[in-house]
């Protein structure tokens, strides 16, 4: 499949407890809507073909020779139909009875896998199977065991019965034979906590192992002598839900999402399982390709979560505290330019100052106006860092802006490369003058996606001497300072700053305003920075190919008109040219705490050489924009 992507599906069918020939139409029509809605996988209950509460009807020769019966029957039926369908039955060999998963596929039977992990009312029905590693089912004989993977292509499936789901380690042996995908038949009776629970097991089991969990429930059509059975189904895919059945919203459950393995084998390098010997049961599927209907995070650096937002400003503070500790610094010395990553840089100053005891006062905040700066960001600039308590210093840089432009020979009335950058170097010369001044540190501002992007100045605000910026990307800047804004109050005085300041378009201001508005626009230049954060996740977390990461972005943006689409793409290209020529930038910068699970320091997380070309990457997404 196209980038990885296969559809799966959960599903209980209609029962009749001990009604063989009813269950096993049931199954058939399952498979079959299965397959026509292109899932790749299916997967159906435990003891779906007899029903899971048969108790010692399971002892009964009719009811083995019946399920027998039926699964020869549903194999047949699935001919021509390219989805592998997993559900369970009773399988009778010789003496011993065994609680199994049937995995069937376009007509054929694949193999059969055996519970081996049963509670003490299951033992009165079912065996545990020795080391046998075939069965006979009809006229043939299959695979049978615990060590066999369902292969085609990049997909593994692995299986496990009942409540086998619930013993990680048993899902870590499958994972370590290959399997990217688990595919769990069930039969859970339902509590007032049983789905939370099937839940938390499923996200904890996908996130530990690097992989999906897909878990069919026997539905309510079971026996309710003693208890109520629910399709509480639902796929997990390293510790997130694709897709789940409310309870009792359908009796049947269906739940269905695309698993993405390209994704599942970045998580699985890096848990540390060893490799395990398996048997591969190959099968084909069409590699047409797989139309997604997940949803596709178009903010993965906004978590919406207050608590998260808390221990992310915690993180910052408390590791920039350290350094001014360690550095035996006497003060914090920062640029104030009423712009959010000043804003963001502020706000973290004022809590590790906090934190360490030290008075406020002792924040130095610069704030150094020049060509363009327009009268609201200095005005929030002033405002903001004498609300919090901070020594305010405003620099005029005009006229040695001015000076050094004719001391080199230019035009000032040229705005070029020269003409912004030598403001942008003449301020980081005035903080880092200030802090040896001083005694202090020099606090760097920029954020992540600025980083990615090399949207700085070359030793200018590119450098410092520690940020805690680095590792927050400009939409979680955003969510950051709108978060400290809503706590405070938006009638607090600090509120009403802080939200003003989120109300201004993002710009390094170094071109001169008109009627004193900003006319350098990043956003309008670059790109939406939703576009380029959303770039920078999936590129550098799970190292998408180009042409998936606009294929989803298209999907998580709903990029429903070619206009849109054409925008994305354009944004995207400017993206990896920059993300490339840029690297030089990161090579050389500063210290920075890491707090997400992307970052680029150059040191321990992203190592790139300067001089990698893009050509390979943009050569990708114009081969397969059309996916």
């Amino acid at each position: 499949m196209k980038h990885g992507f296969y559809r799966v599906g959960c599903v209980s069918p209609d029962l009749r407890v001990g009604d063989v020939s009813y269950n096993t139409a049931k199954i058939i029509q399952a498979i079959w809507d299965g397959a026509n809605a292109g899932a790749s996988v299916l997967v159906l209950p435990e003891l779906s073909v007899t029903g899971a509460s048969c108790g010692d009807l399971f002892k009964q020769n009719a009811l083995t020779l019946a399920s027998e019966s039926a699964i020869v029957k549903i194999a047949a039926a699935s001919a021509g139909k390219q989805t592998l369908a997993i559900f369970g039955a009773p399988v009778r060999s010789g003496a011993y009875t065994y609680n199994c998963a049937v995995a069937v596929y376009s007509g054929k039977i694949l193999g059969v896998v055996p519970k081996r992990s049963l509670s003490a009312e299951e033992s009165r029905y079912f065996s545990i199977p020795d080391s046998a590693q075939e069965i006979k089912i009809g006229e043939g004989t299959y695979p049978f065991g615990n060590d066999i993977v369902f292969e085609a292509g990049t997909l593994g499936v692995g299986v496990l019965v009942g409540a086998e789901m619930e013993k990680p380690w048993l899902a870590a042996e499958l994972c370590a034979s290959g399997a990217k995908l688990i595919a769990c038949v069930s039969a859970r009776t339902k509590t007032v906590n049983s789905a939370q629970s099937l839940e938390d097991i499923a996200k904890a089991s996908t996130e530990m192992l690097g992989c999906a969990y897909a878990v069919a429930n026997a539905c309510e059509d079971e026996s309710t002598t003693d208890s109520l059975y629910a399709a509480d189904n639902i796929i997990c895919e390293c510790g997130s839900v694709l897709a789940k059945a409310e309870p009792f919203a359908d009796k049947n459950g269906l739940a269905v999402s695309e698993i993405d393995t390209e994704l599942i084998n970045k998580a699985q390098a890096s848990v540390a399982v060893s490799s395990r010997n398996a048997r591969k049961a190959v099968f084909e599927l069409d590699e047409a390709k797989t139309e997604i209907t997940r949803k596709i995070n178009a903010l993965p650096f906004v978590y919406g979560d207050g608590e998260k937002y808390e221990s992310i400003l915690q993180i910052q503070a408390r590791a920039l505290a350290k350094r001014l500790v360690a550095s035996h610094s006497k003060c914090a010395v920062f640029g104030v330019s009423g712009g959010l990553d000043s804003t963001l840089a502020l706000l973290v100053i004022v809590r590790a100052y906090d934190y360490l005891g030290w008075a406020r006062d002792g924040i130095c905040a610069v704030t150094m106006p020049c060509f363009g700066t327009t009268g609201r960001t200095k005005s929030n600039a002033l405002s903001l860092s004498e609300l919090c308590g901070a020594t305010l210093r405003e620099i005029d840089i005009c006229a040695s802006v001015r000076a050094h432009l004719a001391d080199i020979g230019h035009d000032e009335s040229v705005h070029n490369t020269t003409y912004e950058n030598a403001q942008a170097r003449e301020r980081t010369q005035i903080l880092m003058d200030i802090s040896n001044q001083l005694g202090g540190l020099v606090v760097g501002t920029g954020d992540l996606s600025e980083i990615a992007l090399g949207w700085s100045t070359y030793n200018a605000d590119h450098m410092s001497m520690y940020n805690p910026n680095c590792d927050i990307t400009k939409t979680l800047v955003r969510a950051l300072v709108e978060y400290e804004a809503d706590r405070l109050g938006a009638d607090s005085a600090v509120g009403k700053v802080l939200f003003d300041i989120l109300g201004t378009e993002v710009s390094p201001e170094l071109l001169p305003a008109e009627d004193g508005k900003i006319v350098q626009k990043t956003e309008d230049i670059l790109g939406p920075y939703e576009h380029h954060d959303f770039f920078l996740y999936n590129t550098v977390k799970y190292g998408f190919a180009p042409s998936k990461v606009y294929r989803l972005a298209k999907i998580a943006f709903n990029a429903d008109t070619e206009e849109k689409k054409e925008a994305l793409y354009l944004h995207l290209t400017t993206f990896i040219k920059r993300f490339f020529t840029q690297q030089f930038k990161r090579s050389c910068s500063p210290d920075g705490v890491k707090v997400c699970d992307v970052a680029l320091s150059p040191r321990t997380e992203f190592k790139m050489p300067s001089d990698a070309l893009y050509w390979t990457w943009l050569d990708e997404l114009e081969a397969n924009k059309n996916y």
